[in-house]
């Protein structure tokens, strides 16, 4: 069985396929008018972030099942992969812990405001530290998780290592599954006006494009800060930076952005309380083997071993006919 590999992945996963003998074609230079002639006939994709519109998933005429390596698809054209009975899988188990450790790096460095106090100690500021702005603990606090998949339930766990309160907004979860985790079911108008930290962890869809926007910002506390790990578009970014400029929220942590990559001169960029990272947060060594070894596990599963398939892996397995 021959296998697409679109994008640069951990050699663990390579090494999987390979020793279940399958013929793995990598392929960094997709292009997306005109798939290589050499895949056309591949029974499995695994993907990062090339697109797999219409145009080029039509080309690929033995197709099974396309592996996201990561959870988000919107890079992928899901109502054709529904049309032609072809699989899109996620990895579902890898990414939970490093991007809740993620969130909480943004909200320690930006609660503590750590920059800041490095730059003074190198800049002979030592002796001035009580010039500095006030900075703040995470005792207590309260963290509004938006979205309680398994990324909002691993961030739920680290923060009750902090002893803070945690608020949930899903909307698609029972509540019950929310209260037994120790959490607090919320509205999420409530939450906005009572969060110190919200935390976003939503698909990008037509309900959740502009999630966070003017209406919202003007809910939040003045000492809110602000994460968003999911996708680009749910915060408004001319939203987010009006925000920030006028100091009407604390701060915000960004590793998503409406286009990637974001130009050189986005005006979050002159904001200095802010922290952008690339969207890197799932990135880890240790999520990158995870990631790449449960994504080519998807493919090889449902390809030649069904009964070892994590079928909450399959996003549209309900829409398949075998």
């Amino acid at each position: 069985m021959k296998v697409a590999i679109l994008g640069n992945i951990h050699q663990d996963g390579l090494d999987f396929l390979k020793s279940q003998n399958f013929e793995i074609i990598e392929v960094n230079d997709f292009d997306e008018n005109n798939i290589p002639k050499n895949i056309a006939d591949v029974e499995g994709i695994v993907i990062r972030t090339a697109q797999l519109k219409e145009k080029n998933l039509s080309q690929f005429y033995n197709l099974k099942i396309v592996a996201r390596h990561g959870v988000g698809y919107d890079n992928i054209d899901l109502d054709f992969l529904n049309k032609k009975n072809i699989a899109l899988a996620i990895t579902g188990q890898s990414n939970a812990i490093s991007v809740s450790e993620h969130v909480i790096t943004m909200m320690l460095v930006l609660s503590k405001n750590i920059f800041a106090s490095d730059k003074l100690t190198r800049s002979n500021g030592f002796l001035s530290k009580a010039k500095l702005p006030d900075f703040y603990e995470l005792y207590e606090k309260k963290i509004l998780i938006l979205g309680f998949g398994r990324i909002g339930q691993a961030l739920a766990k680290r923060c009750f290592g902090f002893e803070m309160e945690v608020l949930v907004y899903d909307p698609f979860i029972d509540r019950q599954k929310i209260i037994s985790s120790g959490c607090k079911p919320i509205d999420k108008t409530k939450g906005f006006k009572i969060a110190d930290y919200i935390s976003i962890h939503l698909p990008l869809n037509k309900n959740t494009e502009n999630f966070i926007a003017n209406d919202e910002f003007k809910l939040f506390k003045k000492n809110l800060i602000l994460i968003n790990t999911a996708r680009g578009g749910i915060i408004n970014e001319n939203a987010l930076y009006d925000s920030l400029k006028s100091k009407n929220i604390l701060g915000a942590g960004i590793d998503v952005f409406e286009n990637e990559p974001p130009p050189l001169n986005h005006k979050l960029f002159s904001l200095e309380n802010i922290i952008l990272t690339p969207h890197n947060s799932a990135l880890t060594l240790e999520c990158r083997k995870r990631m790449s070894l449960e994504s080519c596990m998807n493919v090889f599963n449902f390809l030649k071993n069904k009964s070892n398939l994590n079928k909450n892996n399959i996003i549209n397995i309900n829409n398949l006919n075998n």
